[in-house]
């Protein structure tokens, strides 16, 4: 024991950025008081349920028990207390440094129907739970948000969150901020089960969930694959880290900021083909989230998402994406659509929504004079909402946290650029020409 331990100090002196996050080169606001949440059940009973979409009808329920013997079993059904269904899932573990999990679950249910509240319980035991499926078709709203932690922000931006019903909850990276302290993420699990466990929680990797070590921990992200398993088989993708689906006339594409994204990498030709594979007329509307901003005014991390845009821009440009979200910056920022740093009808257009609640705080310094392509940005935490009402338009509202509500600090339409006819006749001139 003494040797590892030996070993971990003294990682944690000659490599500390892979212990904590990056030392703040930017100034910053409180960030409000750090929230444990602590475990209270017993040791059979199911603790830090969450959900997540697979495929059109089926969703997958996650939990964690600290009893061994506990079995992977969910049963459900549409009426409190009788559940007419059940399914069997698998389950895994993991050790990290001296820390060793719970009983990790995760089940698959269904088929089911959309817009219908379900009742479930795990494990055979303990409370019961219910969510509520999307709906089959338009309208739909996700709520967006990113770099959560938790903190006193973290449960101010849920309570607000929850305030107004929602379909699906998207998380473009950084969730508990364990950053190798294990314990954190089961308080981060307890933390979110009220919300996490009531409508499904898609969520890509930030940087705050890398988690390795020189020599002790080589293996990134072992946590993080372990917790919050995705439906990433399902879109053919070979890694938990990068995944896409659907849900209700929208194609919704995760991207992993911290795995190769060079065109020789086996991201980009997984993006390639998904994007290739995309059917406008059954998804008017094409999302991508990723956790590093592509565009970003901010001073904090200036510049690091860079690379991959480089990379992988062109793609989604071509693809005719409308949206990208991202987080890893403290602020929300909206910029106007773009294509390669150039305002441009036929990109897509960008949101830093890395507001959540974090325990680092605020990132306070934009750059000045602002950008042109740069429409609303601001340093406030706050969470958005994106509500697709039909093929051609969306309403995006960014709601600041303001003490005991939110407050629409911002509102405005979207129009897909599926229904966008000289952006896909373009794209069909530069074919030809191409060709010629």
């Amino acid at each position: 024991m003494l040797i590892p331990l030996f070993l971990y100090i003294l990682c944690f002196l000659l490599f500390p950025q892979s212990l904590q996050s990056q030392a703040n080169a930017f100034s910053r606001q409180p960030s409000g008081k750090f929230i444990f949440t602590h475990h209270e059940r017993s040791d059979s009973d199911p603790q830090q349920v969450h959900i997540s979409l697979v495929g059109k009808d089926h969703m997958r329920v996650s939990w964690i028990t600290e009893e061994k013997d506990s079995e992977s079993l969910v049963e459900y059904g549409i009426k409190g207390g009788e559940y007419s269904k059940k399914a069997i899932g698998e389950n895994t573990s993991y050790r990290y440094f001296l820390y060793k999990s719970g009983k990790i679950h995760h089940v698959v249910i269904g088929p089911l129907n959309p817009s219908t509240t379900y009742f479930y319980r795990c494990g055979g035991s303990g409370p019961e739970f219910s969510f509520k499926t999307p709906p089959l078709k338009l309208p739909i709203e996700f709520v967006i948000v990113g770099d959560l932690g938790q903190t006193e922000w973290t449960k101010s931006t849920l309570k607000h969150i929850d305030s107004k019903d929602y379909d699906v909850f998207l998380l473009p990276g950084d969730l508990s901020y364990a950053d190798t302290h294990q314990p954190l993420w089961d308080s981060f699990g307890r933390l979110v089960e009220p919300y996490a466990s009531q409508r499904p929680w898609m969520v890509t990797e930030g940087n705050h969930e890398i988690e390795s070590i020189p020599i002790i921990q080589p293996h990134a992200f072992r946590s993080y694959n372990a917790r919050w398993l995705m439906p990433y088989n399902e879109s053919g993708s070979t890694s938990n880290l990068y995944y896409s689906f659907e849900v209700a006339s929208t194609h919704i594409i995760m991207l992993g900021s911290y795995t190769d994204f060079d065109a020789q990498s086996e991201q980009y030709k997984w993006l390639q083909s998904d994007l290739a594979k995309i059917d406008r007329k059954r998804t008017p509307w094409v999302i991508a989230l990723v956790h590093a901003p592509w565009y970003n005014t901010n001073e904090a991390h200036e510049g690091e998402g860079e690379e991959m845009r480089q990379a992988m821009e062109e793609l989604l440009y071509e693809a005719r994406v409308d949206l990208v979200f991202s987080g890893h910056v403290h602020a929300y920022e909206r910029f106007t659509r773009i294509y390669d740093n150039k305002a441009d009808p036929c990109g897509p257009l960008y949101v830093t929504i890395g507001d959540g609640g974090n325990r680092e705080g605020l990132a306070l310094k934009f750059k000045k004079p602002p950008s042109p392509l740069s429409l609303y940005r601001e340093a406030s935490f706050g969470h958005g909402r994106l509500r697709i009402v039909n093929e051609t338009h969306a309403n995006w509202s960014w709601h600041r946290n303001n003490d005991s509500e939110a407050f629409v600090a911002e509102d405005i339409w979207i129009k897909s650029l599926s229904n966008t006819k000289e952006c896909w006749e373009s794209i069909g001139q530069q074919i030809s020409h191409e060709e010629l």
